[in-house]
């Protein structure tokens, strides 16, 4: 049985013969960084070479301030892997239409847009330190007939920022990591992977510059699942066709999107806005 996910640590914990990940504790939360250098560890693990850095133990609430540690930890995590300086375009990717896939769009929701606030607007609203920020949904192709990539590859043509930060749901191998596990990496990202719907994908070289791809567990594979359940890693369990094409979510997805949405977005904001405190901008969302 291959068991399928989108975190890279998961796929790093079915091979015990590779070397472990660093870790740390901090607020509740567990946070582990690995790092992908050797092509043949890649191309076993089958992820890009890079660094994933992997935060569990969220706490989803209806509260920015609830959780606001948390939120300070993964702004602090995401901060490393971006430039310092630059405009930044964050692009919500997903389809809002369906709940486990809507993660990316409703998380752009909580984004500050801050490009177009310049000049005398920033002086006269104390807002003059705010790093420039392009927000974008861009739907999915059976939508708008386009390819994210390509959209992508247009604005940032146009707009020439320093970097793409890229919100989507992810696939886990564990129950447990759904909702409560976020995935932080500079190696871009295949829209739509959490659903099964991989789309051209979104790397500096494909974009043209660095993307950082920031996801949340929200579905796992049928199969992946049945298999961890029953059989556990050595699972050879004759299962129907059908389930290689089916994704499992928890009954309260619409809660946990909606949470996981506002903890993502106000993260982002705290990582791409250092200037400015956590009360300043949970005020401005």
């Amino acid at each position: 049985m291959e068991y399928r996910t989108d975190l890279a640590l998961e796929a790093h914990e079915l091979h015990n013969s590779l070397t472990p990940p660093h870790s740390r504790t901090a607020h509740g939360l567990t946070i582990t960084s690995l790092e992908i250098s050797d092509p043949r560890e890649a191309a076993l693990l089958e992820k890009p070479v890079g660094t994933y850095i992997t935060i569990e133990g969220l706490r989803l609430t209806d509260s920015f301030r609830e959780v606001r540690e948390h939120i300070e930890e993964i702004a602090r995590e995401l901060r490393r892997l971006l430039t310092p300086d630059g405009l930044v375009i964050a692009a919500g990717l997903g389809n809002v239409a369906i709940t486990p896939d809507a993660l990316g769009p409703k998380s752009a929701e909580f984004i500050l847009a801050t490009r177009h606030i310049t000049g005398e607007l920033a002086k006269a609203s104390g807002l003059d330190k705010l790093r420039p920020v392009a927000v974008i949904s861009p739907g999915v192709l059976g939508q708008t007939g386009i390819e994210t990539g390509e959209i992508l590859i247009s604005l940032v043509r146009r707009l020439h920022p320093s970097a793409v930060i890229a919100i989507d749901a992810l696939a886990a191998r564990s129950l447990s990591r759904l909702g409560s596990t976020i995935q932080i990496s500079n190696t871009g990202i295949a829209p739509g992977s959490g659903v099964g719907n991989h789309r051209m994908k979104l790397t500096a070289d494909t974009i043209g510059v660095p993307v950082i791809a920031v996801g949340i567990p929200t579905v796992v594979d049928a199969a992946t699942l049945a298999c961890d359940l029953l059989g556990g890693s050595e699972c050879d369990i004759p299962l129907p066709p059908q389930s290689r094409t089916m994704m499992v979510t928890p009954r309260e997805t619409d809660m946990m999107i909606t949470r996981a949405a506002k903890l993502t977005g106000m993260a982002v904001n705290c990582a791409l806005q250092p200037a400015y405190d956590f009360d300043t901008l949970a005020a401005l969302v």
